[in-house]
Parts: structure tokens; sequence; C-alpha cells
């Protein structure tokens, strides 16, 4: 939920009309230094002549199209989920989830999928085990999850092609082909930033994270994602007789997917997704909050052409935007076991689409959060949740989730509450402690919005002083993240499209049902396993700017990054028990400080 990633493109109104009235402009000037040149024809030219002039230079300038609009494409199953898309609208393909699955009464890891389901007609061969993370219910059993990566299929450079076709199936335009290279593995004529090819194995109701032998419960899925199509993507049109797309994949090409599409004239909305935060609660008259201070914020969600999706002041409640019509488009956490859970890196993190804000600072003392955040406080009567005190964490930080949490996870484990019937606000308060320090608290929202085939997600980060005009920044410990995360991996395309870090580690605290939640937890965890990330992993400096941000040592620092440690360390500590921490609430106590203040190939 805390990681709890996509095009962001300007409204044309806000990039194109400067440019069109600079033209108008320049026209206007040439007109009047050409007056001054010739007099007598400017004293006796009507003034309709000069509108007429500039009319005239407004209309040769080219209308500029629409910005191509990024589409997401679902196949589930050897099914292809339906579109419903803007007639007219110029596309490129930003998105592709690919998903098999079937149900097992035996444990084979994913065996089953070489013999049945949409992949089996692929090469599995070289698929191994390579991670496992239990989760334990609320019942006292555990579900088991096993990653599965390295067979042929993934690890083999494949290429996609999308052709648009009429109702017979004939071809309505040119073919879109794009290359997915393989498994997390970069090349330069890779078409998307992210690619991730794995199969899982579910093991339900077991007696232990580790021992699922009391149980025939288990599920078998193999997944392709693709998104945040790299600079160039190609951009399409579809005709108006356009009524599918046929998505075909060159591990399986005689076995197109279909993928049905209905072209509206004249959608509601329009594309593109913001957000806008601001205080309601008024400022003292130097513009600054005092410490101990309630402060209400509002939020407002946005299309591209600055249209409110919701009501002013209210939102729908959980059962509308996740069960119901939804025509806005904009979404309510949905990583429920029931709907459609996510895993850290290996399955659908971008598709959580969890809608919160949180508030941190001040900016000075900003830093990774390693309290426990309880599952009781998410059910508790308060709305908004305390992550971080100054006298325990060094900094002062609040979220909360819309719905509330406790409507939110109350409705899905105690729905006789009736939680997700409630209508949500847009307005909630943060209560600034009394020793809040002065300085700049950031306060952040962030969203994602599906609608007719666009899949995007938006921030938007706001600035409050507290005790002092004095405006104060972020002392960031690591940096470089550029150097990789470029044409079409930039943090305003990826994950929940917010390129300052500064504002990330409120929501990304340890939660009690999801330990992996630090941010520091999650860029160790993804950069460790991924193979596009090519420089020596033991090489700290890569990212790190100072030796002493990599000495605070802990089994959640050293183990979300490396599989093993020492039989040593074993005998005292206990064996690893999470891929993603090391063990349990234990992992983010810090070791002592005499061991690991170096790193082999560290860089420093």
């Amino acid at each position: 939920m805390s990681g709890m990633g996509a095009l962001c493109v300007p409204s044309q109104s806000s990039v194109r009309t400067p440019s069109r009235m600079k033209g108008v402009w320049f026209a206007a000037l040439a007109l009047l230094a050409g007056g001054c040149a010739e007099p007598e024809a400017a004293a006796t030219a009507p003034a309709a002549t000069l509108a007429q002039h500039l009319s005239d230079a407004a209309e040769a300038r080219p209308t500029p199209a629409p910005a191509p609009v990024g589409l997401a494409l679902e196949v589930d199953g050897g099914t292809g989920i339906p579109l419903k898309v803007k007639a007219g609208q110029t596309f490129f393909i930003n998105q592709i989830d690919l998903r098999a699955s079937i149900t097992a009464t035996k444990d084979e890891g994913v065996d089953g999928l070489r013999r049945a389901g949409d992949f089996a007609q692929i090469p599995w061969q070289g698929v191994r085990l390579v991670d496992a993370e239990p989760v334990a219910n609320p019942d006292g059993t555990f579900t088991r999850r096993r990653f599965y990566r390295d067979a042929q299929w993934m690890e083999q450079p494949s290429v996609f092609t999308v052709q648009p076709v009429d109702a017979r199936g004939r071809p309505t335009g040119r073919a879109i082909s794009m290359h997915i290279g393989k498994d997390d593995r970069f090349k330069s004529n890779d078409d998307f930033f992210i690619r991730r090819l794995r199969a899982i194995q579910w093991g339900y109701n077991c007696r232990s994270g580790t021992d699922c032998t009391n149980t025939q419960s288990f599920s078998e899925e193999a997944l392709v994602e693709v998104r945040n199509a790299r600079t160039g993507a190609t951009p399409f049109t579809l005709s108006a007789d356009t009524r599918a797309l046929q998505l075909s994949w060159s591990l399986r090409p005689s076995a197109p997917y279909t993928i049905p599409v209905e072209q509206v004239a004249q959608p509601t909305y329009a594309y593109g997704f913001s957000i806008d935060v601001k205080a309601v609660t008024p400022p003292r008259a130097d513009g600054t909050y005092a410490p101990g201070t309630a402060v209400t914020f509002q939020l407002a969600l946005r299309d591209g052409a600055g249209k409110r999706l919701h009501p002013e002041g209210s939102l729908p409640s959980y059962n509308e935007v996740t069960f119901g019509q939804n025509e806005p488009g904009f979404q309510y956490y949905r990583a429920f076991a029931f709907i459609d859970p996510s895993t850290t890196y290996y399955r659908r993190k971008h598709r959580e689409r969890m809608l919160m804000t949180q508030i941190i600072g001040p900016a000075q003392r900003i830093q990774p959060i390693r309290s426990i955040v309880e599952l009781a406080a998410f059910l508790g009567p308060d709305d908004v949740q305390t992550i971080a005190t100054f006298e325990r964490d060094g900094v002062y930080a609040q979220f909360q989730t819309f719905p509330p949490s406790n409507k939110l996870f109350g409705g899905a484990f105690f729905p006789e509450t009736k939680g997700w019937d409630a209508a949500v606000s847009t307005s909630w308060t943060y209560q600034l402690p009394a020793n809040a320090e002065p300085g700049t608290y950031l306060v952040t929202v962030k969203g994602r919005r599906t609608y007719m085939g666009e899949d995007i997600p938006a921030s938007r980060t706001i600035e409050i002083q507290v005790g002092t005009r004095q405006h104060t920044e972020a002392k960031l410990t690591t940096g470089g993240c550029k150097t990789c995360h470029t044409e079409g991996g930039e943090f305003t395309q990826v994950l929940h499209g917010n390129d300052n870090r500064a504002a990330c580690a409120a929501c990304h605290a340890p939660l009690g049902f999801e330990l992996e939640g630090p941010i520091v937890v999650r860029t160790h965890f993804l950069h460790s396993r991924s193979d596009r990330f090519d420089a020596p992993k033991q090489q700290c400096a890569t990212c790190h700017l100072t030796q002493e941000s990599t000495q605070r040592t802990s089994q959640a620092a050293c183990l979300s990054c490396h599989k093993s440690y020492p039989e040593s360390h074993v005998a005292r500590f206990g064996p690893i028990e999470s891929m993603y921490v090391g063990g349990a609430r234990e992992s983010f106590q810090q070791c002592t400080g005499a061991c690991h203040k170096t790193h082999p190939g560290s860089g420093f």
C-alpha cells in the first residue's frame, strides 16, 4: 500500500496556447513596424484591416494536434478486456498487462502452467524459484507466495504487435510493433522502461509461512507487465470503423488476442489527471501556522482540461468507485487479496491505486521512518494516522487514505460496518504537534485515474510554513536517480507521478501488515532484483551521496538487498524469514554500532 506506477501530459491549453499567442504578437509587431516605415498607409488603413491581419496570421499557423494519449491494454486468461476510447484521439501504447492462471490441488510450483492455460504453448525451460514471501491471514493461516523467473519465455527477447481491425477482423490501419526485450534487461531498442515477466504460485490456508502440506488449494499464474513507453513511442489514430485491437505476441504468433474497442464521440471528461490541494485553515498574518494548530486541507480531482471529477466537497463511496460505474475513473485502493492483490516488484503494484495524503516536516528533518504503524491504528476511530513523532523519529508525519482507513480496511474486514457504503469527504485535518520544529512542511496527495483506456498516476505537493517564514529544504542522502530514470522512466511518469523525493517518507513507513513499506527497503529490493540496473550491486556510492548514509545498519537495511547472511548470523539472529526485511518487527532495530560500518566494494 505504501508503495501504495504512466504518462503525465500537460494539457493543450497549458503548452500550446502561449506559443500560438506569441506568433500573433509577432505578427502584430511586424505590422506596427511596417506602419512606422509607411506612415501614410498606416494612417489611412481601417482598423478592421489590422484585426483581419491578426486573424489571418493566427489561422495561418497550423492548429496543433492534441497530445497523444497512452493506452493501457489488458488480457486475462486469453480474453481481452474491452476498451472505450475517444473517437479521433491520437494514442500510443503505454502499458500491457497479460495474465494466465490456473488452480491446482497439489504443490507443484508453476508446472501446471506448462500443461494448461494461456501460456502453455510458450517455452518454460529454465524456470526457477527465486524468492518467497508469506502473508499472515486474520484466521491464523498463511498464504505462501513463491516467485519464479528465468523461464525461456521471460529471457527471450520478444515483440508485441497491435493491429487495429474492423468488425470482420480486417485491418483498418497500420500495425504497431513494440520490442519488450526480456525480463528487466535493458537494450537501446526496447520500447518500454519497465518490463517484468514472471510466474507466481500461491498456496492458501497453509499452517505456516513455509509449510503448505496441509492444503490442497493452490493457484499458479504467469504475468507480463510492460509499461511506461520510452520516448518516441509510435502514435496512431483509430479509423471510424475500428472495432478491436488485435494484440499479437511473437512467442505465440498464431494466436493473437482480441481487445474489443468502442469509440465515443463526445466523452464526458477529458483525458489526463491532476490534483488540487489547498489549506482551508488560514495561516497567521505572517503567513505561517503556529505549532499546535489543527490545519484542515481540501483536495479536488480534475481531468486534463481542469474539469472536476466529483461534486465539490465529497467523493463517492468505496463501493461506487470500485464496483460501480465510476465514469470519472479516479481510483481507490484495490489490492485486497479478493480483488487484485499486489506484491512489491513481482505483481501489479501499479494497479494498487491508493488515493491518500501525507504531511511530513520540517523539511530539514525529513528521513526514513522506521516505527511500525499498527493495523489497530488503521481500524481505530481516527481518520488520520500519526506515522512519526519528533520524540520517537526525529520528524513529524501523518497520513490519511481515501476513504479513511477505518472505512477502507474496516469495510473489508468487517462488512457489517458498511464502511464501503460511506460517502467520503474531500477535507481532512492534520494536527501540528505543540513542539513542531519551525520550517517548511510538505503536504502531498497522490492517486491514480483509469479513464477511456488511459491509466495514469498524479500527485501534488504543497508547502506550509510552521513557526517561521524561512523556507527550509530537505537534505537528501541519495541521488543520481536521473542517470537511469529517463526516456519514459522519469519520476513524473512512473510510480506516483511524483518527482519530489522528499515527499515520500510518510507514506512509505513500515505497516504492521506490510513491513516492506519504507522507501529504503523498496529501493534496495527493486534495484537488487532488477537486471536493468547494471552498476555493481555492492557499490553503494552509485546512489548514496555519503558514507555516513550507509551506516545505520539493520536487518531491513541489509536483507532488503542481500538474500543470505553468514551461519553465525543465523545462529545469533535467526533465519531469514522475509525476502523484504529479513525478519519481522525486529528488522528495523539498529545493529550495534560496531558492525557493518563499511561495505566491501561500496565506492567510499
